[in-house]
Formats: C-alpha cells, structure tokens, sequence
C-alpha cells in the first residue's frame, strides 16, 4: 500500500485509519476521519482542544475501538486492536501527553515494563535492562540514571522517559502527543535528532503538538481536525502559520499585542529567597495589576522559586511579605488566607483530582466559604461552579463528569476557574498555557492580562517567550538557580532574555539590580 500522487508521497503506508467515527453518548468526537501515515514520514496532527486528537490516538492505541470505519496495516490487513497490548504488537507506540510513568519503579523499570529481560531461572536481568536504557538515552542525547526512582522525576524526565519506552520496543509506527510540551530548546534540538533518525529507518512517525513552529520545523504534512471532522491534509512547505490557524479555529485569530498600563503600588516583596541547592539569594517584587514573568531554561528553578512563595517547597532563608506581612513557610493554607492561588505546571497530578466531577473540582479550594453552619448544599455548590464554568467558557457535558473528560485546555480553565473563584490578590501561573491550543492560549493571555488589569498581581512562568513578551509587564529571568536580572517591558527580546538565561554577555546597563 503506497501514497497516491495527490498525497505528496510515494512512500509505502505504514498505518492508515480510514472514515473512522467514535461517539460517546451524544457527543460525536470523531466523524468521518481518514488519516494515512507513510513510513520514513513525520505527519503532523493538530486541532484545537476537544477536535478530537485524542480520541484518535486512543483509537490507534487500542484504547478505543471505532464505531465505524477501519485501521489498516502497511500490508494493506485489516487490524483489530483489541487493546493497549495489541497496538505494542502491531508496531504501535503511544507517548501520551501527560506521563504514565510508575512512580515507585526506577527508570529502567519503566521503560521495560512488561517487557523486562530475563536471565536463567526467570529472573530479571538488570544489567541488560540498564545497559539498553542507557543506550536508547545515549541515543537521544540525555543522561538519566537508569537506576533512579521515577517518583521526582522533573516534567521533561518524564517525557524523556516515555520516548525512551516507545524506542525500546522499535515500533514501526510512533505517535507522540505533546512530546515538547515541556522540554527546553536544547531537548528539543535533541528531540529533533531523533525523530529524524527514525525516520531514516523507515518509522512513521505521528506528532501532536499545539506550538506550531514545531509542526514546521519537524514535520512534512500536517492533518488538521475541526470538532471532530478532517478539515485538510497537506504538505507543510505549501502552508503557512496563519493557514494553519485559520484551518483550526476556522477564522483568523489576531495575534496579542502587549498593551501597557499604569501598575499599582507593590505588593509582594521576596527577599534573598534561599534553598541549598535548588535557588540562592532571589529576590523580586511584585506590583497590583502588573504581570511579572519568570523567564528561564527548564531547570533554573523558576518553578522551584513560585512553589517556596505559596508554601508547598520549604526554604531555608529569606522571607515571602504579602502586603506588608510576612507569610509562614511551608503553609499553603496560609498563602491561601493570604490572598495567594497558585496554578501548577502539571495540572492532572498537582491541580485537579482527575476522577473528582468537574463541578466539584472548581469549588474545591472555596468549600469553607460554601458551607453553611458546617454543611455544603449541593445547590450551593453547583450555582457556585455552573458560574464560574461560565464565565471561562468551560465546554463540559455535565458538571458531575471527571475531570478526565475535558481536553487538557478545559482542564485548565477547571484550575484557573478554582483559583479565581477566591479572588486571591496574586495569582501565581506555572506554565498556564503547556498543552493546551492556539484559541485557548489567546483566551488564557486574555485573562492573565485582564486581572492584571483589575488589579491583580500575577506571576507568570512560562517557557514559551513569545507568551512571555505578550503578557508581561516585566520579566524577571533566572539561571542556574540565581536572579540574573530584570527586565522593563520596553527592553526584553526574545534575543536578550536568551542571553541572560544562557550566560551570553549583555548589553551594558541592560540589567537591573535584583537586591530590594
């Protein structure tokens, strides 16, 4: 089975899904899609969230079946995936966007589980386990201790860890949903490497991503779905961006300029912030209604530093003042009280119970202002989150179904809206747009911007410089665990904020003092 002329392709088709449909009660995820993936090929999959990409994936993962349409191997048979297990047979690799990885298992576990080598007397043979996981992470240039636990296992660990498992098993077929998501430039350099690597030996390769200089750089066509129907599929070196958009979304999406505005007085002072090892000697303010960025590589500490101010991490020195009062360490329930919300970068294990209800899920931080003389009204709390599921535009079926139900960008909003239904005078932001699609990302930027406009302080953390410039009134860049200076609005570059977060020279009188 080969590529058509009008396909762009001559090579042989390594899967291909065909007029597959999958509805779930009334909803109607997928209809009518067709997707080809041919070997030696990186084919872009891109969609806004609930398009219907995951239910796709989850279909060539043996996890769904299609109510209708059919799953074809390379020669031209008809496969039946009865499940996950099936799909690793057929040459099917899944790296899901949120890691599924066994917390108390080490890396090499992991990576082999299921599947460990074995010596005499069947036990597990380590030394080859290790010794094939240091190999595959060799190959993607990466150093991990085979033997290290995955529980602490940093976001971008744990989604090098899942590609090092879908390579172990040499699949002829690699689906990688939001592999970047959370990977630095140099990772994605690295990842880059890789995915051309498989294709020079003939492995298709699928890619889910919603940074869309990505689908350029890495990919030769691209499949766009809209609400659950195939809009278009096509070779990238004949599309732009604004394509690409326009496709998704079906209408242009104008670009968010930075708009300025007058700051209130200070708010949030962090004085000399110290934990050994992990940050040293940071320090920073934050005004009412200003948007500060915490610009960095991944590893610079920039999460580290949000999660000591709201309590979760201890820290050894230095003090957290809200206005005007000290705040205890290690006491999120203080930061709480004192007007602090803070989002976490990832929202399935640190921000939502995922098999909780989604309305449950929004009250959760504000169930002592719902009670009444100790006791919570199920009306009381389903007015309290059908409100504010409506003002962020939550898309949901029904307020009592799991979290698990919503796309990773509704999922978000479900954080964001359980944050702000406490009306915190800072809100601290880890990440708020990682996974989620171009419309919702320009929704999120809206909000961040317009509570800062009502007087809000928000601190942001983002990898995506692009979101920083947008949204930022100032930005504050660390490296290797230190505050190396701050930004105004008006002197940040992507090409400066680069500069500082690598160590590269900058221009003299760039930088100011990070001392209060």
């Amino acid at each position: 089975m080969t590529a058509s002329s009008g396909a762009g392709s001559s090579a042989p088709v390594a899967l291909s899904l065909q007029h597959a449909s999958k509805s779930f009660g009334a909803v109607k995820a997928l209809q009518d899609v067709t997707l080809d993936l041919y070997a030696g090929e990186a084919h872009a999959l891109v969609g806004e969230n609930g398009a219907g990409k995951s239910t796709l994936v989850k279909i060539l993962a043996g996890v769904y079946q299609p109510d209708t349409g059919r799953l074809l191997a390379s020669d031209s048979d008809e496969l039946v995936l009865a499940g996950p297990a099936a799909a690793i047979a057929a040459g099917i690799a899944i790296i899901y966007q949120e890691p599924t990885l066994f917390p108390d298992l080490s890396v090499a576990e992991n990576v082999f589980v299921g599947r460990q080598p074995l010596r005499r007397a069947r036990l597990i043979n380590r030394r080859a386990m290790n010794a094939r996981v240091n190999e595959i992470f060799e190959r993607l240039g990466v150093t991990i201790d085979p033997d290290r636990v995955a529980r602490g296992l940093s976001i971008a660990e744990q989604q090098l860890v899942e590609i090092a498992k879908a390579l172990s098993i040499d699949a002829k077929v690699i689906v990688m949903d939001e592999p970047t998501a959370a990977l630095s430039a140099a990772e994605v350099d690295r990842l880059a490497n890789v995915i051309t690597a498989l294709r020079d030996h003939g492995a298709a390769v699928l890619f889910i991503s919603h940074r869309l200089e990505e689908v350029f750089r890495l990919c030769q066509r691209v499949t766009v779905l809209r609400d659950g129907r195939w809009v278009l599929s096509q070779g990238t070196d004949s599309l732009t961006v604004d394509d690409l958009v326009r496709a998704m979304v079906g209408r242009d999406l104008a670009e968010r300029t930075y708009e300025p505005h007058t700051r209130g007085e200070p708010l949030l002072r962090v004085e000399r912030l110290t934990r050994e090892g992990v940050f040293t000697d940071v320090s920073f303010d934050i005004s009412a209604g200003e948007v500060l960025a915490l610009a960095g590589m991944v590893g610079s500490g920039r999460s580290e530093v949000a999660r000591a101010i709201f309590g979760i991490d201890r820290y050894d020195a230095g003090t957290v003042v809200l206005d005007g009062k000290a705040l205890r360490r290690a006491s999120p329930s203080a930061a709480m009280a004192a007007g602090i919300g803070f989002v976490p970068e990832d929202r399935r294990q640190q921000g939502l119970v995922m098999g909780m209800g989604i309305g449950r899920n929004i009250a959760l931080a504000s169930l002592r202002r719902l009670r009444h003389l100790g006791l919570l009204l199920p009306g009381v709390e389903q007015r309290f989150a059908a409100d504010w599921a409506a003002r962020l535009q939550l898309k949901y079926r029904r307020l009592s179904d799991p979290a698990t139900s919503l796309s990773g960008g509704n999922q978000q909003k479900v954080v964001l809206a359980k944050w702000l239904s406490r009306q915190p005078e800072l809100l601290i932001v880890d990440e708020p747009t990682r996974g989620i699609d171009v419309g919702t990302k320009a929704e999120v930027h809206r909000l961040l911007v317009s509570l800062a406009r009502e007087g809000i302080a928000v601190l942001a953390i983002s990898s995506e410089l692009p979101e920083v410039l947008a949204i930022a009134d100032r930005v504050a860049v660390m490296r290797e665990g230190r505050l190396v200076g701050v930004l105004d609005r008006d002197e940040a570059t992507e090409e400066q904020i680069v500069a500082m977060a690598t160590g590269q020279a900058a221009p003299a009188g760039l930088l100011k003092a990070t001392a209060l």
